[in-house]
């Protein structure tokens, strides 16, 4: 137990590190372009947090078995560059004790990485993706930030000096518009009103802002003269409601909605969901043999190799998943050749293992 417990403290403490860095540069990168988008106005930045916590299974499901996989190595490596192998060994651990030693941390990761890609992920990603929509089918407005100037397309710039507490009216509205005449001739319309609101017209599915109180200018760049228009409600329409996302894509489905589910797209994540934990014991049996290092060597000698192998495997289930989402993969073959052909890697390279010994 002792020896147990010291050879596992060492895998999850190196794999809890390795880990911490890959999770803070995702999920960093995600945010930066999260907040890109809330700067341009395209989200609020009030629900960034919530975007990032809901994709936090989906980075786990993925960093969590290379995590796994290096956290071995480099713990064992380190071991083979003190010598505690050797004392191990003297002590009668054998490789194959050493692979169950392994194995016990293993299937606790392979748990996790299963509960988040069968239940936590899919269900994560759905939430977001209504949240999305759900800010795509209110207006461009809504995320305006008071007292800045905003670009939100179209040639159309909008500036507010303040909202109300529900965020639903708009104080002092000004807005910057190029667009052309009917000639072709370029013309901007500068529009201020002193309170605006939003609103969807039912019928034809049409954003409006209704702005009150408030004059319209047509300038012609070039021209000294201007049209003026005085109004006590204008409405200005947006755009066009955005076609709705997918949320009934297999991506978002949950995992007992699948297995229900025959088609190509519906059969592929299925059996994503299930190949990662599945990746995750491959990763181990491949893992063990490649730790054994030569202290000459040092304890990255191997780590290279070992992440173009991983990368390998990950890319080959990733064009597996595509392949049976768009049928040119029969889902009766599916993803399980890439196991069998992953898993004899793994043997052969326990085998040469036990057979030369860890010394």
């Amino acid at each position: 137990m002792i020896i147990f417990r010291y050879l596992t403290r060492e895998i999850l403490v190196t794999m809890a590190a390795v880990a911490g860095v890959l999770l803070l540069v995702i999920m960093g990168s995600r945010f930066i372009r999260y907040f890109t988008d809330a700067a341009e106005g395209e989200i609020p930045a009030s629900i960034l947090g919530t975007l990032m916590l809901f994709h936090l299974p989906g980075f786990a499901e993925l960093v969590l078995p290379l995590a796994l996989f290096l956290g071995i190595l480099l713990a064992y490596g380190q071991l083979y560059l003190n010598s505690e192998i050797t004392v191990l060994v003297a002590c009668g651990i054998s490789p194959v004790r050493l692979l169950r030693v392994s194995l016990i941390p293993a299937a606790i990761v392979a748990i996790l990485v299963a509960v988040c890609s069968l239940w936590l992920t899919p269900a994560g990603a759905l939430q977001n993706e209504r949240m999305i929509a759900e800010q795509q089918s209110r207006l461009d407005f809504t995320a305006l930030a008071p007292g800045r100037f905003q670009d939100f397309g179209q040639g159309r710039t909008a500036y507010t000096e303040a909202m109300n507490d529900d965020q639903s009216r708009m104080q002092e509205v000004f807005i910057s518009e190029r667009q052309r005449r009917n000639d072709g001739a370029p013309e901007t319309m500068v529009t201020r009103a002193s309170e605006g609101y939003q609103t969807v017209d039912d019928e034809t599915g049409s954003r409006f802002l209704v702005l009150t109180e408030g004059e319209r200018y047509s300038i012609d760049p070039g021209n000294h003269q201007a049209e003026r228009l005085e109004f006590e409600t204008y409405a200005v329409r947006l755009s066009r409601v955005d076609e709705e996302r997918d949320l009934d894509a297999a991506e978002y489905a949950s995992t007992a909605a699948l297995f229900g589910d025959d088609s190509p797209r519906a059969q592929a994540q299925l059996q994503w969901r299930f190949s990662l934990p599945v990746m995750v014991l491959i990763l181990t049996l491949i893992a063990l043999p490649l730790a054994k290092v030569n202290p000459r060597q040092g304890r990255f000698a191997k780590l290279l190799p070992a992440i173009f192998l991983h990368i390998s495997y990950l890319s080959l289930l990733l064009a597996a998943l595509d392949a049976i989402g768009r049928g040119k993969l029969p889902p009766w073959i599916g993803m399980w050749p890439i196991h069998v052909f992953y898993l004899a890697i793994g043997l052969v390279l326990m085998w040469r293992f036990q057979r030369g010994g860890v010394r």
